[in-house]
């Protein structure tokens, strides 16, 4: 067992009165509202510039529709192996939370794909994980290394939509990536603000970007 496991029973009963699973939902939901907002009506007004644009932008979307397929599945995966400590619980709401921001972001994605021309890419049965175990970058034995886990899946689905936005050709997809760039980044915080809130000592924002360049500074190794 690491320091952070072993210091967070008891500063989880210190900050109890100050931290709350209602108040991490109503966090989370602050965060995904805000990173979400106009983007059903995106779907109404996305018009390529070409067919080759429209190529280009599906096959970017059905990319970015991986990662959030990942995370709805990885949630749910994780769900079932935490605890019903007051640490599992706390880590359950904030992941069921960020979950429900997913889901939103699949369908938005899945509609404007659609709307393209395009066929969606389909959710798999399950998906591999492994790197990040073996990265030490989480892990399934505990509630603290789920955490770890779903802190890591998120930082790179913020990175990766940093970096794939650049490659839309249709300017109104472009802002509607970078709104749901914003959320996933906004989940990493989260995730680390949960950390903070039951006693370990780190900064909630560790550096001023989310890219492949910091990544390293906002994943937390088990």
């Amino acid at each position: 067992m690491n320091q952070e496991q072993r210091l967070l029973p008891e500063a989880t009963a210190r900050r109890s009165k100050r931290w709350s699973r209602r108040d991490m939902l109503k966090t989370g939901a602050v965060a995904g509202a805000a990173g979400a907002i106009g983007l059903p009506a995106i779907v109404k007004r996305v018009e390529a510039a070409s067919p080759s644009a429209t190529m280009n932008d599906t096959k970017v979307l059905n990319g970015a529709l991986f990662y959030e397929h990942q995370a709805i599945w990885a949630y749910g995966f994780a769900a079932g192996k935490l605890s019903s400590t007051s640490i599992g619980k706390a880590v359950l709401a904030v992941a069921l939370a960020n979950q429900a921001d997913h889901k939103k972001h699949r369908d938005t994605l899945t509609a404007v794909i659609k709307q393209l021309g395009g066929t969606p890419a389909e959710a798999q049965k399950q998906y591999d994980v492994s790197s990040y175990l073996k990265a030490g970058e989480g892990a399934l034995d505990s509630d603290v290394n789920i955490a770890k886990l779903a802190l890591a899946l998120e930082t790179d689905a913020a990175i990766a939509y940093g970096r794939e936005i650049a490659k839309l050709k249709t300017p109104a997809l472009i802002t509607a990536g970078a709104s749901i760039g914003a959320t996933e980044a906004s989940h990493a915080t989260l995730i680390r603000s949960t950390f903070k809130s039951l006693g370990v000592d780190l900064a909630v924002i560790p550096a001023s970007f989310v890219s492949a360049d910091t990544r390293s500074e906002w994943v937390l190794k088990v």
